[in-house]
């Protein structure tokens, strides 16, 4: 097997939503907010290769959605979801699975792209996707905190051009060998995080239950969680087997770090052990 980082640029979300009820004045040190309050994040993929399979964990934000819309959050950098695939040496038409943690538009927007003729049609055109029922029921018929993150266009045309498919919802489901599913349902329903087993290591695809390394703490918890208890509950527990297992949390959102370990400081509460890139965790 062979993991490898896809980047897919940066963009921008309030700083208190992101943060949830911490104070400004503590969360500002992790990640500085500009003088709108909007702080930089990332949204970092990952490629799974195994056997004859391709799989890509989530796709970004994608660039099919208009300037008003993009004016919200403010998309930059110079790297691409595709421009990343291909600098591995790898097509789109490579790509034989796209496992999409959840419906969020920065997490699936580049799912989809409009063809030469104005379509909405797969981005990858011989891959199969994968979601579960659970979520894509809940993302189709959005409750109104929710409905500006799933764009039907994101989604939507993955079920009409019959390439998505539904992995069922049992807690530590194997989808390959060496890359089982866990399922979380504070920030939206049955989000899937990627466990993934290498060089006698796991690496957790946090996505959005530790979207960086400045939501290790417990009560650092997203203002966009639809249960933000269950979410306490879910990285107490994650965090945890993490410390005891001697996991590696792969951050999606993090500006700066892809990766981190976790230990208990001197009064016992969990904190950052060791931050560092994918290949240095693997190593």
């Amino acid at each position: 097997m062979k993991l490898s980082v896809i980047k897919t640029g940066f963009f921008k979300l309030d700083g208190g939503a992101m943060f949830g009820v911490v104070p400004q004045q503590l969360w500002k040190k992790l990640n500085p907010p500009d003088s709108n309050n909007m702080c930089t994040w990332a949204m970092r993929c990952l490629l799974v290769e195994s056997g004859n399979r391709k799989i890509l964990i989530d796709t970004g934000f994608g660039s099919k959605q208009n300037e008003k819309f993009r004016k919200h959050f403010e998309p930059h950098g110079e790297d691409s979801l595709i421009g990343s695939i291909r600098d591995l040496g790898i097509s789109p038409e490579e790509i034989t699975d796209v496992f999409l943690t959840h419906f969020h538009f920065d997490h699936v927007g580049g799912a989809v792209k409009y063809n030469e003729k104005g379509k909405l049609v797969p981005t990858f055109p011989n891959a199969t996707y994968w979601s579960n029922q659970a979520h894509y029921d809940w993302a189709y018929t959005p409750n109104a905190r929710e409905r500006a993150s799933f764009l039907k266009e994101n989604f939507v045309p993955l079920k009409e051009a019959n390439q998505l498919k539904m992995i069922d919802i049992e807690e530590g489901v194997a989808f390959i060998p060496g890359f089982d599913v866990r399922f979380v349902y504070g920030h939206t329903e049955a989000m899937m995080l990627p466990q993934i087993t290498i060089n006698n290591k796991t690496l957790i695809y946090c996505a959005d239950l530790f979207p960086s390394a400045g939501h290790i703490r417990l009560p650092y918890v997203m203002a966009y969680d639809m249960r933000p208890m269950n979410t306490l509950e879910e990285k107490k527990i994650l965090s945890e087997e993490a410390i005891e297992k001697d996991y590696i949390l792969f951050f999606e959102h993090d500006p700066i770090n892809e990766c981190a370990t976790l230990k208990r400081n001197e009064k016992g509460r969990i904190v950052l052990d060791k931050t560092m890139t994918l290949a240095e965790a693997l190593s």
